[in-house]
């Protein structure tokens, strides 16, 4: 998503000539491709692929919307496990309609979860509940803190359901850096990914995620966070940002590369 302006093939040559060994994919452009042939085109090229984003939207109260994001969660699955990838994405999604409930749509993502991880784990991948900045908890992903996506989580085995560790929607919790030991002890950090927080906001904010090293979170804080906790597992960079998008993508993954190695390592 750093460079969703490159095609899958332009991606993985891109990769493949600035020496990045893994790659994060989304389905929608993986979809267009061909779920597939995206598959071999990675494998051929020699990188894994890190993660599937993403599953979840999980929050629905009427059945009929509540069976379609099932059966929706389930391709997900389906398409991580094509790819070689382990670990599915979930952003959980926000408040239904009308509704004011957020303990009930947590509940209805546990609901969902009891489903889709058997489901996950007979396939050989997991899921990764990702908390989101609670500036997102209407609309977007009721889960907003570590601690609620562990709780979650936890009610199921580790081999099925775990967490996402992103700065840029946890940085500003004092209470994240317990969780991540929380996590890191039930063998449930299933990624880590880096954005920095920049201000102002972009109108929407979506789209505000800002390059590393621009903005206010300490990236190799955060790195040592997670490897005390016992994560060894691939390190994702994941910006959703429109001035990068707007750029040539093979320059932005090149910058993206180098402060990657300046900020974090």
């Amino acid at each position: 998503m750093t460079v969703k302006q490159l095609g899958i093939p332009e991606l993985v040559a891109a990769c493949v000539e600035l020496g990045i060994a893994g790659v994060g994919l989304w389905r929608e452009p993986v979809r267009s491709y061909g779920v597939g042939p995206a598959a071999r085109l990675v494998r051929d090229a020699g990188l894994a692929v890190t993660t599937l984003c993403r599953g979840g939207f999980l929050t629905a109260i009427d059945p009929e919307e509540r069976a379609r994001a099932l059966d929706d969660n389930r391709r997900a699955v389906d398409e991580a496990a094509t790819l070689g990838t382990r670990t599915l994405v979930l952003v959980s999604g926000g408040l239904p309609a009308g509704s004011k409930d957020l303990r009930g749509a947590r509940e209805r993502i546990a609901d969902a979860l009891a489903e889709l991880g058997p489901y996950a784990q007979e396939r050989g991948v997991r899921l990764a509940i990702e908390p989101l900045h609670p500036m997102y908890a209407a609309d977007r992903c009721v889960v907003s803190t570590l601690t609620q996506a562990l709780d979650l989580a936890e009610r199921f085995p580790a081999e099925q359901v775990g967490v996402t560790v992103d700065t840029y929607h946890l940085w500003w919790d004092d209470t994240a850096p317990a969780q991540i030991a929380r996590a890191g002890a039930g063998g449930r950090i299933h990624t880590f990914q880096l954005a920095d927080w920049t201000t102002p906001l972009p109108e929407g904010v979506l789209n505000g995620r800002g390059q590393i090293g621009d903005g206010s979170i300490d990236m190799r804080e955060w790195r040592g966070y997670v490897e005390a906790a016992g994560y060894t597992g691939p390190i994702e960079v994941e910006l959703f940002n429109e001035g990068l998008w707007a750029r040539d993508g093979r320059e932005v993954l090149a910058e993206t590369a180098a402060r990657f190695v300046e900020h974090a390592c």
